[in-house]
């Protein structure tokens, strides 16, 4: 197996041909045991690199961490996938997504943004449709998120209000532009698979795109 030099320790370290195979042009920069028990900060391979980011705490019911801290903090559940958040405080009002690639525990790459006015859905919404972006055509990948609503949307509701010309039963389709960009993005990358995961249950990853979604709250 190919051998890396670990940017941290020093040490090397190796990866199997077939995750190397399934991201050309992708160097890993950090062995396993540096990647799981340190602050990462990775140079992604096709997003914005990460920055630093501030310490100081916003006044939300669930407590607000910076993505460093996640990464001291968290260290459950999965390791490879692209995992999305978005939120707005108060709701309506002034919001952010974010949403990170990872792969075996590493940082391939990451986006986030902010919206002055905006919903906690048009957020999720918005977090799910830039994640696709961050992963290269063709690669099978499972795109996590928190919030059941924007998962079943994209998944199973949208199909049936396409066939009824974009309209529910009980009225219109709220978010309609996200609604349908998001739809018709999964539908044209069938290898993307979207799957519900538990808001703040110390998934690191998860937790870590919370972070993202936060920044304009901690700036």
């Amino acid at each position: 197996m190919p051998e890396f030099t670990c940017r941290d320790c020093g040490a090397a370290f190796s990866l199997p041909q077939n995750i190397l195979d399934r991201y050309p042009g992708w160097t890993p920069r950090r062995c396993r045991s540096c990647r799981d028990g340190g602050s990462a900060s990775a140079a992604p391979a096709g997003g914005a690199r990460r920055r630093g980011t501030s310490t100081r705490r916003g006044s939300g019911t669930a407590a607000l961490y910076t993505t460093d801290e996640v990464l001291q903090k968290f260290t459950i559940g999965p390791a490879s996938g692209v995992f999305t958040d978005g939120g707005s405080v108060p709701n309506p009002g002034p919001g952010g997504w974010g949403a990170v690639y990872v792969l075996d525990g590493e940082i391939i790459a990451e986006a986030h943004g902010y919206d002055p006015d905006t919903t906690n859905n048009r957020m999720e919404l918005t977090a799910v449709i830039e994640a696709a972006k961050l992963v290269p055509a063709g690669t099978p990948v499972i795109v996590y998120a928190d919030s059941k609503l924007t998962v079943s949307t994209v998944t199973e509701w949208a199909e049936g209000w396409e066939r009824r010309g974009w309209k529910r039963k009980g009225g219109p389709v709220e978010n309609l532009d996200l609604v349908k960009t998001a739809y018709y993005a999964y539908r044209r990358r069938p290898e993307l698979q979207m799957e519900w995961i538990a808001a703040h249950s110390g998934y690191r990853w998860n937790e870590y795109a919370d972070a993202l979604a936060n920044r304009w709250r901690l700036a």
